[in-house]
């Protein structure tokens, strides 16, 4: 097991500790697809770090899971945001109308794009207009509204009113969470119903996340998907949370994270 896919591991270890408030030795080994004793090895090193507290099986969160800020989200798993990204916007057909979801991947998708001619892009996310906002031979579009500070990215009734006018090719979304059951996983309500509205005027819908979101709920505000999508991960992703979508026909796209570094 490489060093980058045991870090994913661990971080989605304390996600879910935080999201169920303890985590079990057998349930963590059954859905990351790894032994028991690598989850306890897993565990142990976790509790020396202060992530969590050992119990009798398990561990324990030590606090609930906090809201962090792009700014920090920036540097997390940064090779596979940068592969999903990569692979993102080969799909991408010059002339398109593209839709960019805020986030820390969409926003390694706008890199992605600098290049691009022919493309329109609208966007949520600041951060993506920063990236966008030199780039001579894309029209950019940016959906207003009330700025979401710690997500540096616009929600509210005003960026909603915005999509009514407007359809996309493509809509590429991000989520804090995804669960085969729920859909996306966010801190806020507005944040998922403007992504349930930004989703439905799409032809086609890509959920980016990494490895160690999925199957995750750290929230309690969830975006409902529509029927069909294509959740875009990278191979440090637990296979039985991969198997579970691709069980209820969603297309998972997994892309190697290790390409990214030789970008």
């Amino acid at each position: 097991m490489s060093r980058q896919k045991s870090g994913a591991r661990r971080e989605q270890i304390v996600r879910m500790a935080a999201s169920d408030g303890l985590a079990n030795v057998e349930d963590l080994s059954a859905r990351l697809g790894v032994t028991p004793s690598t989850i306890r090895r897993d565990l142990a090193l976790l509790t020396a770090q202060g992530k969590l507290a050992r119990t009798y099986g398990g561990a324990l969160s030590l606090e609930p899971h906090p809201e962090a800020s792009l700014r920090q989200r920036l540097g997390e798993a940064y090779d596979a945001k940068r592969a999903i990204a990569a692979w993102a916007a080969r799909q991408i057909v010059p002339g398109e109308n593209v839709l960019l979801d805020g986030g820390s991947t969409t926003t390694a998708l706008a890199q992605e794009l600098t290049s691009f001619t022919n493309l329109s892009v609208t966007t949520t996310a600041l951060t993506a207009l920063d990236v966008l906002a030199e780039a001579e031979n894309i029209e950019v579009i940016v959906l207003g509204g009330r700025l979401r500070i710690i997500s540096q990215s616009f929600v509210g009734p005003l960026t909603e009113a915005s999509l009514e006018r407007m359809s996309f090719d493509r809509a590429f979304m991000g989520a804090d969470g995804v669960r085969v059951d729920r859909g996306i996983n966010e801190k806020d309500l507005e944040q998922t119903r403007l992504k349930e509205l930004m989703m439905g005027r799409a032809d086609h819908v890509y959920v980016l996340a990494h490895g160690a979101k999925l199957g995750q709920g750290p929230f309690h505000a969830w975006a409902v998907m529509p029927p069909r999508w294509t959740l875009v991960t990278d191979d440090s992703a637990p296979p039985a949370e991969v198997r579970r979508f691709e069980d209820k026909g969603i297309e998972v796209v997994l892309v190697p994270a290790i390409q990214a570094s030789a970008d």
